[in-house]
């Protein structure tokens, strides 16, 4: 486990804090006036020394400040934390330090090493435009759908016209068995 001196909330575990790159960085003073190269050289070309380097960190778990801390690269031991906006102390001098040191709790910081200088990045190679894409045969149109014929009309029901056959349980009276006129209707 890394202990990490806050210089306001003291040392902490590493698991509170945000690694936040190489400190000390300076911002182009015009961003628009520089190349495609220049500016990629700015965001994405860090320093990696193999011992002391001024890092920035955030305290996130804790008073959420952001500071500088000074780290051995190779034996991942902080030597020393500092404000942001304060100098970077010089070997001798004492910051605050981690748990170990005099009575105080510092002890001297090696000095920072310089940030070298980016290497210059040779200019891009023009890209080949990109060869077209071959055309593709056009699809054939669709053949239209046949008429589907209306349907026909539904037969109107018909209509319940009374049996003119005898059956067997409605035998039809005769004309012979029907009943004389009476004399009174007559």
């Amino acid at each position: 486990m890394l202990l990490i001196p806050c210089p306001w909330c003291g040392p902490r575990n590493e698991s509170e804090f945000h690694y936040g790159g190489q400190a000390h960085l300076a911002h182009p003073a015009d961003p628009a006036a520089l190349s495609d190269a220049e500016w990629a050289r700015y965001l994405f070309f860090r320093a990696n020394p193999k011992g002391a380097f001024a890092e920035r960190w955030s305290h996130a778990a804790g008073c959420r400040r952001w500071f500088n801390a000074v780290r051995n690269t190779a034996t991942n031991e902080i030597l020393g934390v500092y404000r942001v906006g304060e100098r970077a102390p010089e070997a001798g001098e004492g910051s605050q330090g981690a748990a170990s040191g005099g009575s105080d709790g510092r002890r001297p910081v090696p000095p920072v090493p310089p940030v070298p200088p980016v290497p210059s990045v040779s200019p891009v190679p023009p890209v080949s435009p990109v060869p077209p894409v071959p055309s593709v045969p056009p699809v054939p149109p669709v053949p239209p759908v046949p008429s589907v014929p209306p349907a026909p009309a539904p037969e109107p029901e018909a209509e319940l016209v009374p049996r003119t056959t005898p059956t067997a349980r409605n035998p039809q009276p005769s004309p012979a068995s029907s009943p004389a006129p009476s004399p009174s209707s007559a």
